[in-house]
């Protein structure tokens, strides 16, 4: 069985097209990923979001709860 290139350096290389067809697969590499990583992130960021907003709506009932309560024990 023959291999294609005598050595692993030689693969690196590929007859002096090695650095582009690497910097191919490094580009496509990292664009998979991001396309990966981008929404999981942005994911995160809206479930933060929704989160603070539940908080805040619960104060706002808890705050209009309690002027409820004041208001109906002075009259």
């Amino acid at each position: 069985m023959k291999f294609q290139f005598e050595s692993f350096a030689d693969f690196l290389a590929m007859n002096g097209h090695g650095p582009y067809v690497w910097a191919a697969y490094a580009v496509a590499t990292l664009v998979l990923v991001a396309l990966v990583v981008t929404p999981l992130l942005r994911q995160k960021k809206l479930r933060q979001e929704f989160r603070q907003q539940l908080r805040q709506e619960e104060a706002r009932r808890r705050a209009a709860a309690q002027r409820k309560a004041q208001t109906a024990s002075v009259a």
